[in-house]
């Protein structure tokens, strides 16, 4: 009982915003693919083995953040009772964790397509490395972008077998998303972060993060209304659509840099703005 309550909190499995906001993406691509190929069953297939494809990937992916954060998280009040930092749990059986996530993301993996397939293998190379980005860039959150909304691509994928130009567009509008709503998250340990010497753009920006997530949410909401201008109407998806970009702008007008619960709080929003994006994308035509 006692490894399973670490398990769990090893791979934030009691946290489940980390695997939505994987999830979701995922499922925007699903959506916009299906309004293209009306294919139901497929879609709700799809739908359930992108989200367990999710929730493992993400487990796998907290292990492997707090392998090598572990030093770090020692340091940093949110994160120093984490199980590898507080040495609750060894390097070897996290990994050994790790290696048994993937290998069943892999039997996930291998029900779609080549191209799919290849993605997801390429998807790899991002996910593992990013733990490192803090340490070399202001831009983690970027590149955490780039890592967690690549599900957009990868469903389209699972659906076409080709990569279309939209599909593109939809997963850049994501990458401004992740810039913003892990911007928002990030603010909770500037303190920490200047003294250990991590970076992000919660520090590059400290003294414009508003006009900063105000930019990024802009963009993301602009190439929303670019991609789906021809079906804003009176309708149940245009309003689910506007309710994303309200969202967005909500998080911005309520944000307090030096208040780490709002930030965590508003952070979590995004899991419903993920949510209202899918269903207005699901719902066209």
């Amino acid at each position: 009982m006692f490894q399973l309550k670490i398990f769990i909190e090893l791979t934030r499995l009691n946290r489940p915003i980390g695997i939505m906001l994987l999830f979701w993406p995922c499922s925007w691509g699903l959506a916009y693919a299906y309004s293209i190929d009306k294919n139901f069953s497929q879609f709700l297939y799809f739908l359930l083995l992108f989200f367990l494809g999710s929730v493992l990937m993400r487990s796998a992916g907290c292990i492997v953040n707090d392998i090598v954060d572990r030093d770090i998280d020692k340091k940093v009040q949110r994160t120093k009772n984490r199980a590898l930092a507080s040495n609750l749990i060894s390097v070897k059986l996290s990994l050994i964790y790790t290696a048994l996530l993937c290998c069943l993301a892999f039997l996930i993996l291998i029900q779609f397509n080549k191209l799919t397939i290849f993605l997801g293998l390429a998807s790899m190379i991002l996910a593992f490395s990013y733990p490192f980005m803090k340490r070399i860039t202001y831009w983690p959150q970027l590149f955490l972008g780039l890592t967690f909304n690549w599900g957009i691509i990868m469903a389209y994928a699972a659906v076409n077998n080709n990569i279309s130009v939209e599909i593109v567009l939809l997963y850049a509008s994501a990458i401004f998303w992740t810039l913003g709503y892990d911007t928002i998250y990030g603010t909770q340990d500037i303190v920490d972060d200047e003294i250990i010497g991590i970076k992000s753009t919660s520090i590059k920006f400290r003294n414009n993060i508003k006009l900063f997530l105000s930019c990024c949410y802009f963009a993301s909401s602009l190439l929303i209304v670019f991609l789906f201008y021809n079906n804003f109407d009176l309708n149940l998806s245009s309003l689910l659509m506007i309710t994303y970009i309200l969202s967005l702008m909500y998080q911005i007008i309520i944000f307090k840099k030096d208040n780490p619960k709002k930030c965590l709080k508003i952070f979590k929003l995004n899991s419903y703005s993920g949510l209202c994006l899918f269903l207005g994308i699901y719902l066209i035509n």
